[in-house]
């Protein structure tokens, strides 16, 4: 996941860096001085793109000024409502708040109402605003698609039937054909930043997703580590306490170990910080009796079936950690039992005590809702099942991975942890995401 992470914030890095040398021929001068550039260039062409294509409204402008053509007022306010409808429907196609209402259709309906009110009424360079009624129409997302390609294909017949239906108009195809493409090409441009743009906030959403699974694993297996590892200690440090005044031998060896679950809690760290911390179950199976043993009480540990992959003993081992841990430190109890029994297809961890069990804190919540692993004050009675960050954060591994997790009383006295855990390969591999 780290890795992952990684390589995406340089991929984007390697991007900004080579847009920049591209912008201008001083990679680092570029990527400073014009950023706001860079951005409009990612965002694609904006309203203002689309104002110069009026000026193909000039030979009509022209013929009002020389009085070449009839009625000039009225084709002058005839001229002022087709720029001022164009202008009002590309605007509001490059709304963000209004591009997705139905305004931007009311006003092409109307600027195709002038459009071809001034077309017929006046002839010639008139229909030239035929192309610019299409323009107008590939920017209406309303319109992209089928209905687009609809529309644009019955726009330009028309437009090329009228023009050849008056003798004075310009070239028939010409109109047609240009009507037709720039509806068409406006409309694929804008499409493809659009899908730009998606992508971008995509890949930006999968970094961010990636950093958050990234800290929510850091902290799991810190909380993990550190609060069994602290366990082991004040328990060790505890027997040497007792030791000490009657048998310094086993006070000493006492101390060493101190000094290696130190040791060993140091390169866990180190090994969750860079990612690449894989547990064992064996190996969780034997530092549990050794931690019960310091504590003073009688271990049973039991383990049948065949050999479990990597990824389900990894996960196990965790539930192992923390529950012996609260054993330890909560329970009181004098016997703890851990067994594993696995299958072809399934595995079963169960951990039992005889301790106190849960806290009055705890009688009253649901079943199935699971203790933090660090709760309490290590004096008084275990707290009860409510949500917490250590069997808690381990029961969504559980379920990310298709199994279960469930704690509670066990019977009158004591307390039952039980994880169950598929041993398919596609469940494996996505605990494996889990825990990576």
């Amino acid at each position: 996941m780290a890795q992952t992470w990684e390589a995406t914030v340089q991929h984007t890095k390697q991007q900004d860096t080579g847009a920049a040398e591209a912008g201008g021929g001083h990679g680092t001068d570029s990527g400073s001085c014009r950023p706001g550039r860079a951005k409009r260039k990612a965002d694609g062409p904006g309203k203002y793109a689309f104002l110069p294509w009026l000026l193909m409204g000039l030979g009509a402008f022209s013929n009002v000024l020389q009085g070449k053509t009839a009625y000039p007022w009225l084709a002058g306010l005839g001229l002022l409502a087709f720029n001022s409808v164009y202008i009002t429907v590309v605007w509001t196609s490059f709304n963000p708040r209004l591009r997705d209402s139905r305004r931007p259709l009311y006003a092409l309906a109307l600027l195709t109402a002038i459009t071809f009110a001034i077309a017929l009424g006046f002839g010639g360079d008139w229909f030239l605003f035929f192309p610019l009624l299409s323009l107008a129409s590939g920017t209406v997302r309303a319109l992209r698609g089928k209905k687009l390609a609809v529309w644009l294909i019955s726009l330009s017949g028309a437009a090329g039937y009228l023009t050849g239906w008056h003798d004075d108009g310009p070239g028939a195809f010409g109109v047609g054909y240009g009507t037709f493409l720039s509806g068409m090409v406006t409309s694929t441009v804008l499409s493809l930043f659009d899908t730009i743009q998606e992508l971008n906030t995509t890949r930006q959403e999968l970094a961010r997703s990636a950093v958050e699974k990234e800290r929510l694993r850091f902290s799991r297996d810190l909380h993990d580590l550190l609060g069994h590892t602290l366990s082991v200690v004040v328990v060790k440090a505890e027997a040497v306490r007792r030791l000490a005044p009657r048998d310094l031998d086993a006070a000493l060896a006492q101390a060493a170990d101190i000094e290696a679950v130190g040791r060993q809690a140091l390169t866990e760290i180190r090994e969750a910080v860079t990612g690449y911390r894989e547990g064992s179950l064996t190996t969780e199976l034997d530092r549990a009796r050794s931690v019960l043993e310091a504590a003073g009480i009688d271990p049973v540990v039991r383990q049948s079936g065949p050999p479990l992959p990597p990824q389900a003993g990894a996960l196990l081992g965790w539930v192992v950690r923390e529950g012996v841990t609260n054993t330890v430190r909560h329970s009181g109890a004098t016997h703890c039992e851990i067994s594993v029994h696995a299958d072809e297809d399934r595995v079963r961890l169960t951990i039992t005590d005889d301790g106190r069990g849960p806290g009055p804190s705890g009688a009253a919540a649901a079943p199935g809702r699971l203790g933090d692993g660090d709760g309490g004050d290590g004096t008084g009675g275990r707290p009860g099942p409510v949500g917490g960050t250590g069997l808690k954060g381990l029961a969504e591994r559980l379920a990310a991975a298709g199994g279960t997790l469930r704690s509670g009383p066990d019977g009158r006295r004591g307390f039952r942890v039980t994880a169950e855990l598929p041993v398919g390969t596609s469940d494996m591999a996505d605990a494996g995401e889990v825990n990576g």
